[in-house]
C-alpha cells in the first residue's frame, strides 16, 4: 500500500520526536540520580565530621566505654542519626560493629570480609548497598577510616541513609517526565499536522494540475501557491512549463494550419487551370499561359516542400557543416547578381557592394549564401519602384556584422518580434506578395546560428527595414596535442659496443601536432625498445 508523503514525514517526526524524548528522559535520569546520590553522600560526609570527635574519643580510649557512658554515646548517636535520617555505627578492623545509633546492631551484626577490603584504603568510600544483609534495604552508605592517637588503625565509621528516598524521587520523575512529553508529543503532532498540510496542499494541487494536464488539458495552471520556498518555485515551474507546453501545442496547431493553407492553394490553383484546360473552358490560344502558370505554381509547391525538408535536417542536426574562410563579399556580390533581373525589373538601386574590399568570415559558403539570398529576396518583394537596397560589412572584434537594409514600407513594431518564426506573416490576409510561404527568415535564423552567428531586425515603419547578421571572423582553435621535439637514446640491456646509441626524432612532417601523429611516433617506438631489450628516455 503506498504511503503518502503527509503519513512518511507525520511517522519520522514522531519517531524523532520518540527517540529523542527517551534519550532526553534517560539523560535526565541519569543526572538527577547521580547529583541526588552525591547529595546525600555529602550530607554523610558532613554528619561524619559532627562524629568525629566521639569516634576519636573512643579510639583513643582504646577500649569501649563502660556503663553509662556508653549510654551515653549511644543516645548521642541516635539523636545525631535521626537528625541527619541516617544510621551510625562503629567497626573494628574484622567489621564486627561495635556502637551504633541502633543499640539492636550492637553485637549481633558483622560486616562482610569483602566488604571491608573495599573500605579499607584511607579515602572515605561511597556506595549504595545493603552491607552484605546488615541493612534491611538499600542504602547510601559513606565509610571512613578511623586512626587512634598513635595513627594506627583502629576502626572504621560507617554512615547510611535510607535509599527510599531515590525511589520516591524516581517515581514522581518519571511521572512527570511522562506527562511533559505527551503533552509535548501533542502539541508537536498538531504543529507537524499543520506544517504537513501547509507543505502537501500546493504539492496535491501540482499533482491535481499534472494529472489533468497529462490528460490534455492545457489550460490548466496550479494556482493558490504565495510565499516562497522550494514548492513554490515548483508550482511556479509547473506553470511555466506549461505555458510553453501550450504555446508549442499552438504553435503546432498553427503550423498545420499554415502547411495546409500553403499546400492546398498551389494545389487548388494548378487543379483549377488543368480543369479548365480539360474541360475546355480555357481556350487552346490561352492553354500556354495557364500551363505557365501552373508550372510556376508547382516550382512554389516544390520549394515550399524542399524548405520544409531543409529545416527538418537543420533541425536534427542532420546537416553536415563545411566551414571554411572565404570572402563575404563575393558571396554578397553573387547574390545581388543572381537577382539582377527582379532587381533592374523593379527599378532597384543597390549601393554598398564592391568587389575591392576582403573581408573574411569563417562558415559554410553554401549556407551563408542561402541566408544572404533569402534576405536580398524578401528586401526586392518589399522595396518600391525606385528603392534602395543598401549592403554594408563591418569587422567588430571576433565578429563580421552584414547587414541589407531596404527602404519601404518597414515592418511594424508589432511585427518585430515574430519576424523570424515559422510561416509567420504580417500580412495575414496574404494579399500582398501572397506568394511567399513564411519560411525564408526562420530558414536564415536557423542557418546564422547554425554557423554560430546571430541574427536580428530593425525597422523603422513607413520609412525602412535593416536585416544584420553577424558571423566569426577567425576560425576556432583546435586544441594541440603536440609531442615535444627531443632525442630518443636507446641502449641494450646487457651492454655492448651500441649501448650509448642515439638518434635525432621530431614530429613527422605529414603528420600535423593537433592529431596527435608525433605522440603515436613515440607510443611506437617506445614499444619497440622495449621489445628488443632497450630503453626509452626524452631530453631536450
Amino acid at each position: 500500500m503506498r504511503k503518502s508523503i503527509s503519513v512518511t514525514f507525520f511517522s519520522m517526526v514522531a519517531t524523532l520526536l520518540v527517540l529523542g524524548t527517551a534519550v532526553l528522559g534517560c539523560s535526565e535520569w541519569l543526572l538527577f540520580s547521580r547529583y541526588f546520590a552525591q547529595e546525600r553522600y555529602d550530607t554523610l560526609d558532613s554528619v561524619a565530621d559532627v562524629t568525629q570527635r566521639a569516634a576519636d574519643y573512643i579510639v583513643q580510649q582504646a577500649a569501649l566505654p563502660k556503663g553509662a557512658e556508653l549510654d551515653a554515646l549511644n543516645t548521642k548517636l541516635e539523636i545525631i542519626g535521626e537528625s541527619a535520617e541516617a544510621y551510625l555505627f562503629f567497626t573494628d578492623e574484622e567489621g564486627r560493629i561495635l556502637i551504633a545509633s541502633n543499640p539492636e546492631m550492637v553485637g549481633t551484626d558483622i560486616v562482610g570480609p569483602e566488604l571491608m577490603e573495599k573500605v579499607a584504603g584511607d579515602q572515605p568510600y561511597h556506595t549504595l548497598s545493603t552491607l552484605d544483609g546488615v541493612l534491611t534495604e538499600k542504602s547510601y552508605v559513606s565509610v571512613r577510616h578511623m586512626q587512634d592517637a598513635q595513627g594506627n588503625n583502629s576502626g572504621y565509621l560507617f554512615l547510611c541513609s535510607s535509599g527510599a528516598r531515590l525511589t520516591d524521587f524516581k517515581e514522581e520523575f518519571w511521572s512527570n517526565f511522562f506527562f511533559s512529553a505527551c503533552v509535548m508529543l501533542l502539541c508537536a503532532s498538531v504543529l507537524t499536522s499543520f506544517l504537513m498540510r501547509k507543505l502537501t496542499d500546493p504539492l496535491q494541487k501540482i499533482t491535481d494540475a499534472a494529472q489533468r494536464f497529462g490528460g490534455g488539458d492545457f489550460s490548466v495552471r496550479v494556482e493558490g501557491v504565495e510565499g516562497e520556498g522550494e514548492v513554490v518555485d515548483l508550482a511556479h515551474t509547473f506553470n511555466q512549463m506549461a505555458e510553453n507546453i501550450q504555446s508549442n501545442d499552438n504553435s503546432r496547431g498553427q503550423f498545420m494550419g499554415n502547411i495546409a493553407h500553403e499546400l492546398r492553394t498551389p494545389m487548388t490553383t494548378i487543379k483549377g487551370f488543368v480543369d479548365g484546360i480539360l474541360d475546355g473552358t480555357i481556350p487552346p490560344d490561352m492553354q500556354n499561359h495557364y500551363l505557365q502558370l501552373v508550372s510556376e505554381e508547382t516550382g512554389r509547391l516544390a520549394r515550399l516542400i524542399q524548405n520544409m525538408l531543409d529545416l527538418s535536417k537543420l533541425e536534427s542536426g542532420e546537416y553536415q557543416v563545411n566551414a571554411r574562410m572565404f570572402n563575404i563579399w563575393e558571396t554578397l556580390t553573387g547574390v545581388a547578381l543572381s537577382a539582377e533581373q527582379r532587381i533592374n525589373d523593379g527599378m532597384i538601386d543597390l549601393e554598398g557592394l564592391t568587389m575591392d574590399e576582403k573581408v573574411l568570415v569563417y562558415a559554410d559558403p553554401d549556407l551563408i549564401h542561402q541566408v544572404a539570398y533569402n534576405i536580398l529576396d524578401n528586401a526586392i518583394k518589399f522595396t518600391p519602384a525606385g528603392g534602395t537596397i543598401k549592403f554594408h560589412v563591418e569587422k567588430l572584434g571576433p565578429e563580421v556584422e552584414i547587414s541589407i537594409w531596404n527602404s519601404g514600407q518597414g515592418i511594424s513594431p508589432e511585427a518585430l518580434p515574430y519576424v523570424f518564426q515559422r510561416f509567420y506573416k504580417e500580412d495575414r490576409s496574404r494579399g500582398l506578395h501572397a506568394r511567399g510561404a513564411g519560411l525564408g527568415l526562420n530558414i536564415c535564423k536557423v542557418l546564422v546560428n547554425l554557423s554560430g552567428g546571430q541574427i536580428r531586425v530593425e525597422s523603422q515603419q513607413g520609412e525602412w527595414c535593416q536585416f544584420v547578421f553577424t558571423l566569426p571572423a577567425t576560425a576556432p582553435q583546435p586544441q594541440r596535442h603536440e609531442a615535444p621535439a627531443g632525442r630518443i637514446r636507446s641502449a641494450r640491456a646487457g651492454g655492448g659496443p651500441r649501448q650509448h646509441e642515439a638518434c635525432q626524432l621530431n614530429p613527422r612532417p605529414d603528420c600535423p601536432p593537433e592529431t596527435g601523429g608525433a605522440v603515436w611516433s613515440f607510443l611506437v617506438l617506445e614499444w619497440i625498445l622495449d621489445v628488443s631489450g632497450g630503453r626509452f628516455e626524452t631530453f631536450p
